[in-house]
C-alpha cells in the first residue's frame, strides 16, 4: 500500500534536487524519487503544439526525445486521458504482470502539458492522490526548465518553424489559464507559420484583459506588427490607461513605426469577474460571439472604429454586456471563417456557430472545445489554412458559487 506521507517526502526531495538540474535530467530524476514509494515505471510525455500527439520525454538527443515512444491523442488510451483531463487506468495488463498501469494529465492549472505513466500495486484513494501529486510535481519540474530548453521546444514540434511564428509564440501567454471566477484558453494556427495573429490575457485585481489581433498580411512584417501591438497594448493597460486610450496607444505606435502602411483590426475587452459585466470596444473586427447554456448563440454587437496603424480618426464606442454565470465568450480572426475547403465553400459563421453550439452542450473543457474546433477547421480547409487562425475562449463562473472545472 502507498504511504501517502512517504510520497510526499519523496516529492520534497525531488523538488530540492531538481534546482540545478536539466530537462534531460527530469526522467530519470523523477523515476529514482519515486520508485520506493511503489510508483513504478514512471514515464512521461510532452503534447505537441497542435494537440495531435503525445511524445516521450526521455532525455536522450538534441530533442529529450530519442527511443520515445510517440501516441495519438485521438485514438489511444492516453490521449483520451489527455481530452477528458482525467485519471485513467489501462484495462487490462500484459500477461505475468500484476497490478495497474496508470495515465494521468499533466498540467500547470489547466493548460495541458502533456501525460504521466505509472505503474502501482493497487487502486485505491492513496494511489490516486499520488498520482496526482507526481503529476503536479512534474507540470512544476517541466515549467522550471522549458524557457531555456531547446530540447524541449524541438519535442513539442513536428514540423519546422518560421521567424514570424517564433516571435508570436515567445510573445504570448500560455494557451490555457483558470482561476479568479473564469477558465479560459487560445489556439492558433497554423502553429508554425502563424504570423499576424495575436492574443492575450492578463488579470489585474478582479478583471480580466482581453484582445485579439489581426495584422495586415501573413508574412514576418505581419508578425512586427502583431508582436508591436501586443507589447504596446501590455504597456498602456500596466500604465492604467482604459480600453479606448489603449487602442490608440496601439495605433499611435503602429503609426510611429510604420507610418499608416500596416495596421491591425482587434477587440479589447474588460472582464469583471466579480459581475460578470463585460466592457469591450470593436477596431475593425469580428465580432465576439457569446454562448450561453439553453440559448442560441449570438454576435455581439458594437459599432467598428477603424482598424488600428491607419489614422482614419473614427470615434471610438465603448459597448457593454452583462454576462451570466457559465457563458462563453469566443475572440476570433478570420482565418476561422474564411478557410476554404477544395470546392471553395468557406468554413462560415454558421459552421463555425454549430461547431460551437455542439460542443458547448457537450459541456467539454474550454481548452478541448478549441482544440476541436481548430481540428475541424483544418480538416476542413485540407489541413492547410491560407490565414491565420486564432480562437480566444473564456468562461465566466459566479465567483460566490465558483467550482473549478480543469
Amino acid at each position: 500500500m502507498i504511504d501517502s506521507a512517504k510520497v510526499s517526502g519523496a516529492l520534497t526531495e525531488l523538488m530540492l534536487a531538481s534546482h540545478t538540474a536539466t530537462l534531460e535530467d527530469l526522467p530519470r530524476m523523477v523515476a529514482d524519487h519515486v520508485e520506493p514509494t511503489g510508483l513504478r515505471h514512471v514515464a512521461f510525455f510532452l503534447v505537441d503544439m497542435q494537440g495531435k500527439v503525445l511524445r516521450q520525454l526521455t532525455g536522450q538527443g538534441a530533442d529529450a526525445g530519442g527511443t520515445g515512444l510517440e501516441l495519438a491523442v485521438d485514438s489511444t488510451l492516453a490521449g483520451l486521458a489527455f481530452q477528458r483531463v482525467d485519471l485513467i487506468a489501462e484495462p487490462d495488463r500484459p500477461s505475468g504482470q500484476e497490478g495497474r498501469r496508470w495515465w494521468v494529465p499533466v498540467t500547470d492549472g489547466v493548460e495541458r502539458l502533456g501525460m504521466l505513466r505509472a505503474d502501482t500495486a493497487e487502486d485505491d484513494d492513496a494511489t490516486r492522490y499520488a498520482l496526482r501529486a507526481l503529476a503536479s510535481m512534474v507540470a512544476l519540474l517541466l515549467l522550471s526548465k522549458r524557457d531555456f530548453s531547446d530540447s524541449y521546444a524541438r519535442l513539442i514540434r513536428t514540423a519546422p518553424m518560421t521567424v514570424a511564428a517564433e516571435m508570436q509564440w515567445h510573445l504570448t501567454p500560455p494557451s490555457a489559464f483558470a482561476g479568479r471566477a473564469t477558465t479560459m484558453a487560445a489556439v492558433s494556427e497554423p502553429a508554425y507559420e502563424v504570423g499576424g495573429d495575436a492574443f492575450d490575457y492578463a488579470i489585474a485585481d478582479d478583471v480580466l484583459h482581453l484582445s485579439v489581433f489581426d495584422a495586415m498580411g501573413h508574412d514576418a512584417r505581419a508578425g512586427l506588427t502583431a508582436n508591436m501591438a501586443v507589447a504596446t497594448c501590455r504597456n498602456a493597460r500596466r500604465q492604467g490607461a482604459d480600453l479606448v486610450q489603449t487602442s490608440q496607444a496601439v495605433e499611435e505606435a503602429l503609426i510611429e513605426q510604420f507610418g499608416t502602411t500596416r495596421y491591425v483590426t482587434g477587440i479589447l475587452a474588460d472582464l469583471d469577474l466579480k459581475t460578470g459585466g463585460l466592457t469591450w470596444i470593436n477596431r475593425g473586427h469580428h465580432l465576439p460571439v457569446l454562448l450561453r447554456t439553453g440559448r442560441w448563440p449570438r454576435e455581439l454587437q458594437c459599432p467598428p472604429a477603424g482598424p488600428m496603424g491607419v489614422a482614419l480618426e473614427l470615434p471610438v464606442t465603448v459597448c457593454h454586456e452583462q454576462l451570466q454565470p457559465h457563458d462563453r465568450l469566443v475572440l476570433y480572426t478570420d482565418g476561422i471563417v474564411e478557410a476554404r475547403a477544395a470546392d471553395g465553400r468557406h468554413f462560415g459563421l454558421d459552421l463555425f456557430i454549430d461547431y460551437l453550439v455542439r460542443h458547448h452542450a457537450d459541456r467539454l473543457t474550454v481548452h478541448e472545445t478549441l482544440r476541436r474546433i481548430m481540428h475541424a477547421v483544418l480538416e476542413h480547409h485540407d489541413g492547410s489554412l491560407d490565414d491565420d487562425a486564432t480562437l480566444l475562449l473564456a468562461e465566466w463562473r459566479d465567483p460566490h458559487q465558483d467550482t473549478l472545472t480543469p
